[in-house]
């Protein structure tokens, strides 16, 4: 374990469901532990894009935890003996479902194994917050803070990026994904996505209520389970995660009355935040530090 700043960080692996180790790393604070916090990716990002929201949180008295889905960052299948290449995903299973399914649900288990006393509290970006309500486990998180995340039907994306994503995602991607068994990042998509995640996520985009429509998605029976306090942020600017596509993933959770927060760049005095842009340091005292309170918060 390393001191980084005033924060302890570590890289761990700990096992998914069906046992394939994910890459992680465990950020601890030097003082007392108040909270643990587990934070989620979005769809080909790696966890290291959390490492600046990851540490303030540490430094403020949490234990956090981030990792990458299979497939993604770290958690992609080895090299082969002799190689530091990083292997081809071509062949490699996974679907969004599996992510949530098998990847999510064991970091929660993780989390709250290890950190039994302390609340739980969840950060979902983008599908991070999508597969929150897709857990089986998702009534052991007592906070749950959403941030750009959204029901991604292509029709609720804002105008004219809707069509530069159907394009994207149809026209070059679907054909890519099939020639080479996988679908490469450099065409617009971030890090490299196994096949069977690309086709699922697509599949979803193009359904009128994303995967709420997906009659096969067994998991969407879970989302009622969620009972905890939930709060979502929505960025004026950012062209995906647009407050009607908020609001659709939020009426999903029946169970609970989310809070949805609509902020614009000039609110924090920023020039842009967009889809990712929360995670700068530029909003360590503006939007990080509101939303450490809110997660610090006694239920």
């Amino acid at each position: 374990m390393a001191a980084l700043d005033d924060v302890f960080s570590d890289d761990i692996t700990f096992p998914a469901t069906d046992g394939f180790a994910l890459a992680a790393t465990l950020y601890l604070p030097l003082g007392a532990r108040r909270n643990a916090v587990l934070i989620n990716s979005a769809t080909a990002v790696p966890r290291k894009i959390y490492r600046g929201f990851a540490s303030y949180l540490a430094r403020r008295g949490s234990a956090v935890l981030t990792y990458d889905y299979r497939g993604i960052g770290g958690s992609r299948p080895p090299p082969p003996r002799g190689s530091d290449r990083a292997p081809s995903l071509a062949r490699f299973e996974a679907t969004m479902a599996d992510w949530a399914a098998k990847d999510v649900t064991a970091a929660v288990n993780w989390m709250r194994e290890r950190y039994d006393t302390l609340p739980l509290r969840y950060v979902g970006h983008s599908f991070g917050g999508q597969a929150l309500g897709l857990l089986p486990n998702n009534h052991e998180i007592s906070r749950a803070l959403l941030v750009a995340a959204q029901a991604g039907s292509w029709k609720l994306i804002a105008h004219p990026e809707r069509y530069r994503v159907a394009l994207l995602l149809n026209v070059l991607g679907v054909p890519l994904t099939h020639l080479f068994g996988y679908a490469p990042g450099r065409i617009g998509l971030g890090e490299d996505l196994p096949k069977g995640v690309f086709l699922q996520w697509v599949d979803w985009v193009m359904r009128e209520r994303y995967m709420f429509d997906d009659k096969s998605l067994v998991a969407l029976a879970n989302f009622p389970f969620y009972r905890g306090a939930l709060r979502a942020l929505c960025f004026t600017d950012d062209p995906w995660a647009t407050r009607p596509a908020v609001e659709m993933l939020c009426a999903g959770f029946e169970s609970v009355q989310p809070e949805i927060i609509s902020i614009a760049p000039e609110d924090t005095d920023a020039d842009a935040i967009g889809h990712f842009g929360f995670f700068r340091p530029e909003h360590r005292d503006t939007l990080w530090r509101a939303a450490a309170e809110w997660l610090e918060d006694l239920d």
